[in-house]
């Protein structure tokens, strides 16, 4: 717990914020261990299989990454040496290229699914659904600033 009695609420808000993330990130880190992956290459994975299919670009994972400083080229060649995702050139454009999750990496994905919901279950179990609508209600209304 923090200690309080000296510490503005903005400041309170935002340390229990990156507490509270960081908590998180570091019990999915954990689960993700085994696998030998990161948790942003689990990310990459997620973007990939959310396409249904289609390829993606280095630009729609960058956009579409939890942590948007990540260098998603050097996870990409991470992932394409572990036979996780494919990678192509754009046949009608050369400098694009096109970025896909192989059955091996979707498989992966189903493996490791049921650890994160059961993470995430119990990471909020002590909140009711009410209260998680309204935190998330707070957090997207923080992300929008």
């Amino acid at each position: 717990m923090l200690q309080t009695k000296q510490m503005s609420l903005p400041k309170r808000t935002v340390i229990n914020l990156l507490i509270t993330a960081n908590n998180a990130s570091d019990k999915v880190n954990e689960l993700l261990k085994p696998f030998d992956i990161s948790s942003e290459q689990f990310n990459v994975l997620r973007i990939l299989r959310g396409q249904r299919g289609v390829a993606a670009n280095m630009c729609t994972i960058q956009e579409r990454m939890i942590a948007k400083m990540s260098n998603t080229t050097r996870l990409v060649e991470k992932l394409l040496k572990k036979g996780l995702v494919n990678r192509n050139i754009c046949p009608q454009n050369r400098r694009k290229v096109e970025i896909t999750i192989t059955p091996k990496g979707l498989d992966l994905l189903k493996e490791i699914d049921p650890l994160i919901l059961s993470f995430e279950e119990d990471f909020v179990s002590g909140l009711g659904k009410d209260e998680l609508e309204t935190l998330n209600q707070y957090l997207e209304k923080l992300q929008r600033n």
